[in-house]
């Protein structure tokens, strides 16, 4: 549909104005004052949140939030392509009028004459690299809802529907830093946990475990969490013992010590019911209490997190095993996003670069007679590929640094807006660089080709 109206739009002013058309026609001066009307808004918007981040307000999330960005974020995107021709045509004359060198200034003479041309042939990439500096905020907000900022991450597991050599195999698994047994106490909505001092601190914030000592059972206490009638010293807890086959085969009595463990642990927490630390050798070899769970620990990345899973799945395929507080669709579906985007961000660079070199030939087809006239005054093939190398590069590099600096501001008021701990990426920084500088590069190598020696009798002969 935009390809037809646009075909239609220039028909028309084919058939209206065919001198300027065939560009004998002296261009119009582009409009500066609609540039400045979408671009001063725009950055007006992206930079004031951005200050404000610099300044450490966090700004909530909210339906002006929802609206202000975006549209910043629009109009920033638009004012920088229509900007590009009368910045262009500025500095081409700055730099012809204090320049001694001849490629230099024809090059600049030309896009002085003739700004229009650089909205034409590089506004694609300007989108694009803008656009990737969006997409690139995108995914570091995602990275940021999709990441725990627990110090660890719990798998909770069945303990009855897993063999002892499953069990075991689990604990060893690459990831999997720690162990422990929870069952809900029968009389009660606490629960037991089974485990040493050194695999509870696998469970708990670095640093926040007082007072274990080993061998012996002990009361849990998580500051953080509201005491009650279960925590107090002396209270009874009968636990039903069972067997690998399942088999209630004893009973066992604790009973809640004076000596508590106080430790911390990030929310949501399978530990956040255990009121008794039962060890281990506590317990008969091969029983365990009725309704027992499997805890495990390992690290919050989502990668890593995704890695253990399909470990674990891999040793016990029938057993379920849960994250705690992360939805697996949900994990599933961010990193099914960050590839999407990731792809696109390459996709879309790599056509926008094909296009631009189709749009660069086009150019060079426009410019033959040009050519053809400077090569029989005398003009050398060498200062016509540089002539015309200067004459691709200038637009291209003001639209792409304007594109990195806009782009990194959009995406910096997105991010201090999204409500994430992350308002500046500075990891995305070099890898737009270092893409701007290629596309640079790319763009040079290919426009040395378009000045040929060979002439063409006919080109002169219409003049």
């Amino acid at each position: 549909m935009a390809a037809y109206a646009a075909g239609r739009r220039h028909a028309r002013e084919a058939a209206l104005r065919p001198l300027a058309v065939r560009r004998q026609a002296r261009p119009a001066k582009p409009r500066r004052w609609l540039a400045a009307l979408l671009v001063l808004p725009g950055l007006g918007i992206v930079t004031a949140y951005c200050v404000l981040g610099a300044l450490g307000v966090h700004v909530e999330p909210s339906a002006l939030t929802s609206f202000l960005v975006p549209a910043g974020a629009l109009l920033t995107g638009a004012g920088l392509v229509l900007a590009l021709p009368p910045v262009t045509a500025w500095l081409a004359a700055r730099v012809a009028a204090s320049t001694q060198r001849l490629p230099l200034t024809l090059a600049m003479r030309h896009h002085e004459t003739t700004p229009g041309a650089a909205l034409r042939v590089v506004s694609g990439l300007v989108l694009l690299v803008y656009a990737a500096s969006l997409t690139q905020g995108v995914l570091v907000e995602l990275d940021q809802v999709s990441r725990r900022t627990a110090p660890s991450q719990e798998y909770e597991g069945p303990y009855e529907g897993v063999t002892a050599e499953q069990r075991a195999a689990m604990a060893k698994v690459e990831g999997v830093s720690g162990q422990a047994i929870s069952a809900d106490l029968a009389s009660s909505q606490g629960a037991l946990l089974v485990a040493t001092c050194a695999q509870l601190e696998k469970f708990v914030r670095p640093g926040s475990m007082r007072g274990c000592v080993g061998g012996r059972p002990l009361a849990l206490r998580d500051p953080d969490v509201p005491a009650d009638e279960l925590r107090t010293p002396g209270s009874k807890h009968p636990i039903v013992l069972r067997d690998e086959t399942g088999r209630a085969v004893a009973t066992a009595r604790f009973t809640a010590p004076e000596e508590t463990v106080t430790f911390s642990v990030a929310q949501p927490s399978a530990l956040t019911s255990a009121v008794l630390l039962v060890p281990p050798k506590a317990l008969p070899p091969g029983l365990h209490p009725t309704g027992a769970h499997l805890l495990l620990s390992g690290a919050p990345d989502p990668e890593a997190v995704r890695a253990v899973l399909d470990r674990l799945a891999g040793i016990a395929p029938a057993a379920q095993i849960d994250p705690v507080g992360i939805v697996i669709e949900s994990l599933s579906q961010l990193g099914v996003i960050k590839g999407l985007l990731g792809t696109g961000m390459v996709l879309g660079l790599v056509i926008g670069v094909a296009a631009f070199l189709v749009s660069a030939a086009d150019r060079a087809m426009d410019r033959r007679r040009r050519t053809a006239t400077l090569t029989l005054l005398g003009m050398r093939p060498r200062t016509l590929r540089a002539a015309h190398c200067a004459q691709v590069l200038l637009p291209l590099a003001v639209g792409i640094g304007g594109a990195l600096v806009a782009g990194r501001l959009a995406e910096s008021s997105y991010l201090v807006t999204g409500g994430g701990a992350v308002f500046w990426d500075g990891e995305g920084l070099p890898l737009s660089l270092l893409s701007g500088l290629g596309v640079l590069a790319v763009a040079g190598l290919a426009s040395l080709p378009m000045a040929r020696r060979h002439l063409d009798p006919e080109l002169l002969r219409r003049d």
